[in-house]
């Protein structure tokens, strides 16, 4: 097995969920990372992981260990500008706003587990603290001789809480994960959208060209299924129409021969009547073999107005001093068979003007479908028929004559082409009196 061939068969849509998983845990603490390194003090972990807490208790142990007289210079040598340090001999000297618990809370049993000796007093304060503005983060430390030491910073520089940190990483998370999310998606989502794309082609169209199998290795085997039942579809369509053809030419050969034969009747009435069977047969045969074989069908999907082809057969027929009404937008741009769908219009403007009066054409669209009804005033058809009526060779007047009915085919036509663009042919019954057929066409593209 090749390279690529083997990392086809492992392109699954089992391991894509694995991937995605694992590529949003990875992001996720990539995000984390970056932003530790980029956001500054701000990502920095909190006061008991940020190193400062034992700065504070080495201090504090340090000049807790000195003489008293030398207290204030080693405060003032151990300050820098990120935390100033002050030694008071008196709690009295430390000028502190009243609070209701000035005591160290978060991390205090780790401070004074630092603290030598431990238990000392420690009290905390925050810039919410003081009235005003101007407030800073203040540490008072109680000494074993009962001086104090304040630890004093004017703007907080061991990070955020752990609420808003945590609040931060989880968005992170999020965002990654959605991030992840989306590719994989993407990448999964456009093998299916080429493959309902090229189902839609060749509904429209049969001699579409293949799908191309691409995606994870469920996709590509489902669209190889599909382009061997489309191959398959185009050659039983291409066997039928040769077989067609052949029919066509063997049956009217003797058809002619019984034509010829009928010229030597001498009784004219038996002759006339066998001329007319031969006639019906012929015709017969000939709409047979048009409704199987249809030329409209092999037509190629192409973009035309189709208001415009409704205004056209409209106006073929007021030439023949038959008025159609018109009913739509002036035009419309449809995707199809352009020679089809004027046969389907054709057929059922024929049953209106035929067997009703005063027909018309309705044409209306939305985002998803168009719709075109022929409407005729005239006596309808039984509710009971509405589906017979399409079946080949179905005829609600039992006679075969081609001037007062056809062969019943020009229903099956139509709603064969309609089938094949992935629509629907309805019929319906008018309040008043009348027939409505409505082409129901879905909205495709090319």
């Amino acid at each position: 097995m090749s390279a690529a061939r083997l990392a086809r068969s492992r392109d699954t849509i089992a391991r894509w969920i694995a991937l995605t998983t694992l590529m949003a845990m990875l992001t996720a603490l990539a995000f984390n990372a970056l932003f530790v390194q980029l956001a500054g003090v701000w990502a920095y972990p909190p006061l008991s992981e940020s190193g400062l807490v034992e700065r504070v208790a080495s201090i504090s142990n340090m000049i807790d260990a000195s003489e008293p007289v030398q207290r204030p210079r080693l405060a003032e040598a151990v300050s820098d500008r990120g935390l100033s340090v002050t030694w008071h001999a008196t709690r009295q000297e430390i000028e502190m706003p009243t609070v209701d618990d000035p005591e160290y809370g978060t991390d205090s049993q780790g401070l004074r587990q630092l603290l030598k000796p431990q238990g000392k007093h420690i009290e905390a304060y925050q810039p919410s603290d003081w009235p005003g503005q101007g407030g800073r983060y203040a540490l008072l430390i109680q000494l074993s001789d009962g001086s104090w030491l304040a630890f004093s910073a004017a703007l907080r520089s061991w990070g955020l809480e752990e609420g808003p940190r945590n609040l931060i990483v989880i968005a992170l998370v999020l965002l990654s994960t959605v991030l992840v999310a989306l590719i994989a998606t993407r990448r999964l989502a456009r093998p299916l959208q080429q493959f309902a794309l090229g189902a839609r082609r060749f509904g429209v169209d049969f001699r579409a060209p293949p799908i191309e199998p691409v995606g994870p290795h469920e996709i590509r085997q489902a669209i190889l299924a599909f382009n061997a039942m489309q191959a398959q579809l185009q050659h039983f369509i291409k066997d039928r129409t040769q077989m067609l053809a052949a029919i066509s030419h063997d049956l009217r050969t003797p058809l002619t021969r019984m034509r010829l034969r009928g010229e030597f009747i001498e009784d004219p009435e038996q002759q006339q009547r066998l001329f007319h069977d031969v006639d019906e047969m012929q015709a017969m045969i000939n709409s047979a073999l048009d409704f199987f074989r249809d030329d409209a069908r092999l037509e190629e999907a192409t973009s035309f107005d189709l208001a415009e082809l409704l205004q056209t057969l409209a106006d073929d027929y007021r030439d023949q001093s038959i008025d159609i009404t018109f009913n739509g937008p002036p035009r419309l741009v449809y995707v199809g068979r352009p020679l089809g769908l004027k046969r389907v219009m054709s057929n059922l403007l024929e049953n209106a003007i035929k067997y009703g009066r005063k027909p018309a054409i309705e044409l209306t669209a939305d985002a998803e479908q168009v719709r075109v009804g022929v409407l005729d005033r005239g006596p309808g058809i039984p509710d009971s028929y509405h589906e017979q009526v399409f079946e080949p060779f179905f005829r609600m007047e039992n006679s075969r004559n081609r001037n007062t009915g056809g062969v019943g085919l020009g229903l099956s036509a139509a709603r064969a082409i309609v089938l094949e663009h992935g629509g629907e042919l309805r019929l319906r019954n008018r309040d008043g009196g009348g027939l409505e057929a409505w082409v129901v066409l879905p909205v495709t593209c090319l």
